[in-house]
């Protein structure tokens, strides 16, 4: 055979071998590893890029098989469009109950459009999964903890974003159809691809007075014009004609409705709160979350995610609601420390620092379920040149000097059957609320990082020290002091003020308990006695870095089994001989 002929065979199996559908399985295998990642992982991701509900579900399914021994993956339910509400549960079982220990609750996707925030949660369960056999504090932490992550609650507002842009550019609500417009009609005058480029951005047209003008030092920018000036520019935000007939463009389109007003607490109806849809749980996603977070009392941490601004948000959410001072110091404790990691990120109460939110997720969790949460709004235009200051125009520098003009479209004329000549362009829908590629993985390393900093404080009570006196009579006082090693508290304080959840128990068995109660120390000579059922004594909460002194005089000299028992703050044993 020909040398010749050889070569180019050769050169046909190795363009064969290495075409896309060869390799598209697997990444090239890394020769050294980089710190803060798993080196040549079991289930390859690359996470600078957004994955549908396909590929998500392809994500999560990946990492349940290849750690089973870890991760349960389940469904809560399914949205309105039919698709599953996947929830992995990540826990070691070799190290008790997943649903009896202290537990962290992670969601993203509240909003369609938000989309960053799915990956930043399927991110997490990743890097937890994959690092748990080679990192000590990650080890640790599946070992003592229990995380359930729900990566996207609005999985068909997620996948309308991102496959159906005439839809849903603007879109924060799921897909359950509303008559917005009060014509009788549900979704029938959405966005229209006029120009059929694939995006759906906006629209200008020149008219007399007009309020908008270019940037003077950009010019594909749009500004407002000030009250004293003569313009000549009325902006559309967003591209599409008036299918309906009703004189209106793109007034009934989907998601009129937010899945983060329709929670149970400080609940107001729509004319109120924008958004709030029919009633508390009107919606599908949001009552089958609900139901879940109820069932496991265990949850005393809450991480939703959103976007955009770089702000980790917790409650009040409302002036007139409120949060209780003993928790405050632990959220503070926390959202400062968040400072830190995220930078350019701003710890923020949302009523006083953003905006009034009716019927939100998080103050839901809060005040009904006695959990703690923060929301984080991930990206901020901080990232783009590492400023505090910033300008006018920003954003649109960096598209040129760094994206080199991918994330803008140039206004083209058009010639629209409603508003005559006009020009279609502007911003893409994949910049501004979603960072870059090269910026993303960034983004979900550190609100990670932040979220399982908040994980890591959740109690861990042991027994410090179990003392025995003999009293004479056959009687014993046994004394155990129970210590918190970490900074949030067995039971929050809202929780403790309502009656939310039932209260810790301490229990001893092996001996006849004739008396028992609660001492303010081990050095106490009183006690406020136990009321009824002796053997086990309430206490509050045991508080974070903190301790509880229980006793129990006995008839018996043992061997005596104590344990602790808390909802949110879990289990302990220790033995007395």
């Amino acid at each position: 055979m020909p040398l010749l002929f050889m070569r180019y065979l050769f050169a046909a199996l190795c363009g064969l071998l290495l075409a896309p559908s060869a390799f598209a399985q697997s990444l090239t295998p890394s020769a050294f590893k980089a710190l803060g990642a798993p080196n040549n992982p079991a289930v390859e991701v690359a996470w600078n890029r957004f994955y549908d509900y396909e590929g998500m579900t392809d994500i999560l399914q990946k990492l349940a098989a290849a750690h089973p021994e870890l991760s349960t993956l389940e469904s809560l339910g399914q949205s309105y469009g039919g698709r599953e509400l996947w929830l992995l549960t990540i826990a070691n079982p070799e190290t008790g109950d997943p649903d009896r220990k202290s537990a962290m609750w992670i969601d993203g996707n509240i909003h369609g459009n938000e989309i960053q925030t799915t990956e930043v949660s399927l991110y997490t369960a990743w890097y937890l999964l994959e690092l748990y056999d080679t990192n000590p504090w990650i080890k640790d932490l599946v070992d003592t903890k229990t995380i359930y992550i729900l990566p996207s609650m609005n999985p068909d507002g997620r996948e309308s974003f991102i496959n159906e842009p005439e839809r849903s550019r603007w879109s924060r609500g799921g897909q359950v159809p509303v008559d917005d417009d009060g014509d009788g009609l549900v979704e029938e005058d959405c966005g229209n691809d006029l120009d059929g480029n694939g995006q759906l951005t906006q629209m200008r047209v020149k008219v007399p007075g007009g309020r908008w003008k270019p940037h003077p030092d950009e010019l594909r920018q749009m500004v407002r014009c000030a009250l004293d000036e003569a313009c000549e520019y009325d902006l559309i935000f967003t591209e599409g004609i008036d299918d309906d007939g009703d004189g209106r463009v793109d007034e009934d389109c989907v998601s009129s409705y937010d899945p983060n007003r329709n929670w149970g607490w400080f609940w107001r109806p729509n004319y109120i709160q924008r958004g709030a849809h029919h009633f508390p749980f009107s919606v599908p996603e949001t009552k089958a979350i609900s139901d879940f977070i109820k069932a496991r009392p265990n949850i005393l941490a809450g991480q939703s995610y959103h976007n955009t601004g770089g702000m980790m948000l917790r409650g009040p959410g409302a002036a007139e609601d409120r949060t209780y001072r003993a928790d405050d110091a632990v959220f503070d404790l926390i959202g400062e420390k968040g400072e830190q990691m995220l930078p350019g990120y701003d710890y923020f109460v949302i009523h006083k620092d953003l905006y009034t939110v009716y019927g939100g997720e998080t103050d839901w969790m809060y005040a009904s379920e006695g959990i703690m949460p923060f929301a984080n709004e991930m990206f901020t235009s901080f990232n783009l040149f590492r400023s505090r200051e910033r300008n006018a125009g920003d954003s649109y520098r960096f598209d040129r000097l760094v994206l080199f003009g991918e994330f803008f479209v140039d206004w083209t004329p058009f010639d629209h059957p409603t508003y005559g000549p006009v020009e279609i362009g502007g911003t893409k829908r994949n910049f501004g609320r979603l960072p870059p590629s090269f910026l993303l993985e960034e983004e979900l390393h550190r609100n990670m990082a932040f979220t399982l900093y908040h994980a890591y404080e959740l109690p861990v009570v042991t027994f410090e020290e179990v003392l025995t006196e003999d009293l004479g009579g056959g009687l014993f006082e046994v004394t155990a002091t129970l210590v918190n090693h970490r900074a949030i508290p067995t039971r929050l304080a809202v929780d403790v003020q309502n009656n939310i959840n039932r209260p810790d128990w301490v229990t001893l068995e092996g001996a006849t308990v004739v008396s028992s109660g609660v001492k303010s120390s081990k050095f106490a000579d009183t006690y406020t006695e136990q009321p009824s059922r002796p053997e086990r004594v309430e206490i509050q909460a045991v508080p974070g870095q903190g301790r509880a002194v229980v006793m129990w005089i006995v008839r018996g000299d043992g061997p005596y089994t104590l344990t602790y028992d808390s909802l949110k703050g879990g289990q302990a044993t220790h033995e007395v001989r």
